[in-house]
């Protein structure tokens, strides 16, 4: 073989960050070291991996190819080191999560995956979910936990558990007396919701398909904390998951309020990349996440 465990790793290290200065530095090279293994790597094959322009170095299609076989290697090879320092997988995960799952559900199941592997580093990345798919896609974690559904050719999207949003107002608000919310209501509501992108947008505006254009979009927040504090100040009606509006329902400082006919359901995804070295901990963590929601 004319290639080096190292020259794959600067080889994915520059395709993460496209770019040989931040990648030497993630692998603790010179940035010299870094170019001339990436460079050997592509001689050795008479293959550019890379287009380039600048500073900036971009995965041609041939370079789209082998970072997959590249990623699935050296996690096969990983797998093989961990096995042979410990004698059994030690459990080391980073999970992507968005927001609701992240903030939410994530921290559930913790108690159980370390009763497995209690060496285990755990690593939890919140963010929404886009980002989170692009952390998949680029490899940064090793699973990601979604809202919705997500098409992509490379990602493979296993169901995990329902969810429903629900719409609600401050205990205070004129619409909380009502409960039950009329075409007219929906209408003339100040609604304050999650950013367009988001997976619980998604659903809110498929749920809320012939009236988008007469909505009255008055706020929008990434974070579901901002939208519940800004619901419960007065400033209009929000929509969130049921999970992270149970606690103020039992309070009673929010009130939930009923859509006739519109659709709140969605579900949950596990997301991984379609090609894919199988990882023990990955697996135990799916399983820890289903056992805990049952």
């Amino acid at each position: 073989m004319k290639y080096t465990l190292k020259q794959l790793q600067v080889f994915l290290a520059v395709a993460r960050h496209e770019n040989i200065s931040r990648a030497a530095a993630e692998l603790h090279m010179s940035q010299s070291a870094a170019s001339e293994a990436l460079l050997n790597l592509e001689q050795g094959y008479a293959i550019p991996l890379f287009d380039r322009a600048s500073n900036k170095l971009s995965l041609n299609a041939t370079g789209h190819t082998v970072r997959k076989e590249a990623e699935s290697l050296l996690a096969h090879c990983q797998h093989f080191e961990d096995l042979l320092h410990t004698h059994q997988s030690l459990g080391h995960i980073k999970v992507g999560a968005s927001f609701t799952i992240g903030n939410h559900l994530a921290t559930r199941y913790l108690a159980g995956y370390l009763g497995k592997y209690p060496e285990a580093d755990v690593r939890l990345e919140i963010a929404n979910t886009p980002e989170i798919v692009a952390k998949v896609l680029n490899y940064e974690v090793d699973i990601g936990m979604i809202e919705g559904e997500y098409q992509h050719r490379e990602l493979e999207l296993i169901p995990w558990r329902d969810d429903e949003l629900v719409v609600f107002c401050a205990a205070n608000h004129p619409l909380a007396e009502k409960k039950t919310l009329s075409t007219r209501n929906i209408r003339e509501a100040a609604w304050i919701l999650r950013e367009p992108d988001s997976g619980a947008r998604h659903t809110f505006d498929r749920a809320m398909a012939g009236l988008l254009s007469e909505l009255n979009v008055y706020m929008e927040f990434m974070h579901n904390e901002a939208i519940k504090n800004a619901v419960e100040s007065g400033l209009g009606i929000g929509c969130l998951s049921r999970i992270v509006l149970e606690r103020n329902f039992a309070n009673g400082d929010l009130v939930p309020l009923t859509l006739p006919r519109r659709d709140l359901r969605r579900s949950f995804y596990f997301v991984l990349p379609r090609q894919r070295y199988p990882i023990e901990s990955v697996s135990y963590w799916m399983d820890t996440c289903r056992s805990v929601d049952t």
